[in-house]
């Protein structure tokens, strides 16, 4: 790819070579990178909690480590891994909330190290000054890793860190090593177990591709009357995909049945949340493309024909590259408001994603390999992330991934400039400028909780909860105040045994009780709640739920409750109010 005199790390078919070990400094900066991300994600938890997604996942966890089993016993419409893990916390460390942010933290840590040790294996194969510029693409991880901009448990961002491991084994793969691609099949397996709209993309163009390399070693074989060596390694993923994939249809069959698993995960969930091909191609209707785009080119242009002639073009190329980032840094001081820096720092995924496709189909005219197909794997799951809730909602927890495909770009920049530049000037320098420009952005947008701005947070002192459950966790607003006092009302008035439903659902309420669920729903929201106004009362009625809790002072700031008006009505004609507490009405069904 490189027209340098550098090893290349890679076989003939493009399996990766093993590289050396781990140096002294290689673990320094590796302490750096994840104690720098823990401290990050455990400062964010320190003064902001989401309670609608905390509540989702440590409720949901909690009713699993309870005994309750998911599409069995109640809907779920994601995949069960991250509910799994965190019911796991629960059952072996009990019902405190700390627990879970030491996981976020140590998850966090752990993607930016792989993500930096995959960025390092990627520029070694054209970049003389590899080590510093993984550093410099690591570096701003601190502030948008996997669990940074949000940091409680998520299946997005376990979903990240799954992709960043199975990239991770990838590429470490020698020809020839059958347990190392077992182990690399099947964490292949993992992302779609976290969120399928992430995983199933990853693993159909994974598959796809292992298929191809086979297939073209075998040709290459046959015409040789040998077998090539990575043909081991390339069955042995396969074998690992599907043990893996069978094993989990029979676990699945076995306990909550497959039947259920499919509709939920996959018929509920594209219902309710798949948007069309229109709102996707939305992402790339940023209106900056048309000047970013044109800037990158003209310099690749420029460094192509000067290349091996006169270096004037050098300088000019560089300002066009960086002109981009440069843009982004200054929207800082040109922008006052949150939104719209945020906005100027999302504006460089379409512009990285255009460049990295066209980089990696380029790579693919001068044939398979592995190195070629990574790229392609990660722009799969980066496109499945989008589908959630599209380019401005779903980055959060793939920004590792971005800075995968932007080492790719820099070995190709190095090669483009390499051959009139014995310390590859322009490539360093624009890895400088990127790193400046996503750790200084990257750091507002996630301070600015801009991400977050789906929930109130008002810009006030935090206060933390009362509860020894919800030690240590913190927002600012009166919603843990009003959240402990209906905790202590329920302890003292309501029952253990009497079944309840709260609406919307937005508080972590059987995680702190500990009290089991009466009922299949906890989290009244269009993509979990698959009942009607009149189907919601006919199952009040036939589970006997004796008391509805109403929250009228939402964090979020849009009540998802579906037809809120018209399940109200049905509701306070069976229940009769009982208490007015802060932020809630309690309702008793005599």
């Amino acid at each position: 790819m490189v027209g340098m005199s550098l090893p290349v790390l890679t076989s003939s078919a493009g399996l990766p070579l093993r590289s050396a070990g781990w140096h002294g400094r290689d673990l320094l900066a590796a302490a750096f990178l994840f104690a720098a991300t823990a401290a990050v994600v455990l400062w964010q938890n320190a003064h902001v909690a989401v309670l609608w997604d905390l509540s989702y996942v440590l409720d949901t966890a909690s009713r699993i480590a309870l005994g309750q089993l998911p599409y069995r016993d109640f809907p779920l419409a994601h995949a069960p891994l991250t509910f799994l893990i965190q019911a796991a916390i629960i059952r072996l460390t009990g019902r405190v909330f700390f627990h879970h942010v030491l996981y976020a933290a140590t998850a966090g840590g752990l993607g930016t190290v792989l993500a930096w040790r995959i960025a390092l294996r990627t520029l070694r194969e054209g970049l003389r000054q590899s080590w510093i510029v993984s550093l410099l693409l690591a570096a701003p991880l601190a502030v948008l890793g996997v669990y940074s901009i949000l940091p409680m448990p998520s299946y997005d961002c376990d979903t990240a860190l799954s992709i960043l491991l199975a990239v991770y084994l990838l590429q470490r793969l020698e020809p020839g090593s059958r347990i190392a691609a077992l182990v690399a099949g099947t964490a292949l397996c993992l992302p779609l177990f976290f969120k399928q709209n992430i995983g199933l993309p990853f693993l159909s163009v994974s598959l796809a591709s292992v298929l191809a390399l086979l297939v073209q070693s075998l040709l290459r074989g046959k015409q040789h009357s040998t077998q090539p060596s990575e043909v081991p390694a390339m069955l042995a993923i396969l074998v690992g995909v599907a043990a893996t994939l069978t094993a989990a249809v029979l676990l699945l069959s076995a306990t909550v049945g497959f039947g259920n698993y499919i509709h939920w995960t996959v018929q509920f969930a594209a219902q309710r949340r798949l948007p069309g091909l229109s709102a996707m191609l939305d992402v790339y209707r940023q209106p900056s493309l048309a000047w970013m785009l044109p800037c990158v080119l003209a310099a690749v242009l420029l460094l192509l024909l000067t290349r091996t002639k006169s270096l004037w073009a050098r300088w000019p190329a560089l300002v066009l590259l960086a002109a981009p980032f440069a843009f982004t840094l200054y929207t800082l001081w040109l922008y006052d408001d949150a939104d719209e820096r945020g906005d100027s720092l999302l504006a460089l995924w379409p512009l990285l994603l255009i460049l990295a496709a066209a980089l990696a189909l380029f790579n693919l005219r001068r044939g398979l390999s592995l190195r070629a197909l990574v790229p392609i794997l990660i722009l799969a799951a980066i496109h499945g992330t989008l589908l959630s809730q599209q380019l401005w909602g779903s980055t959060y927890a793939i920004w590792p991934l971005l800075m995968l495909l932007i080492a790719n770009l820099l070995v190709a920049l190095a090669g483009i400039e390499g051959a009139h530049s014995a310390r590859q000037t322009i490539t360093v320098t624009v890895s400088a400028v990127l790193s400046a420009t996503f750790l200084i952005c990257g750091g507002a947008y996630t301070a600015s909780e801009e991400r977050l701005s789906y929930a109130d947070l008002p810009d006030e002192p935090a206060v933390r909860s009362t509860l020894p459950q919800l030690a240590g966790m913190a927002t600012s607003g009166p919603y843990l105040a009003e959240f402990d006092q209906m905790i202590r009302f329920a302890s003292d008035h309501i029952p253990q045994d009497d079944g309840l439903i709260l609406l919307p659902g937005e508080d972590p309420f059987y995680f702190t009780t500990g009290r089991t669920p009466h009922f299949p729903v906890l989290l009244f929201d269009p993509a979990t709640d698959p009942y009607s106004p009149a189907e919601l009362l006919n199952q009040i009625r036939a589970r006997n739920i004796r008391w509805l809790i109403v929250k009228h002072h939402l964090q979020i700031k849009e009540d998802p409750t579906p037809q809120r008006e018209a399940t109200m009505r049905l509701l306070l004609g069976e229940f009769k109010l009982d208490t007015q507490l802060k932020g809630y009405d309690v309702y008793r069904r005599p």
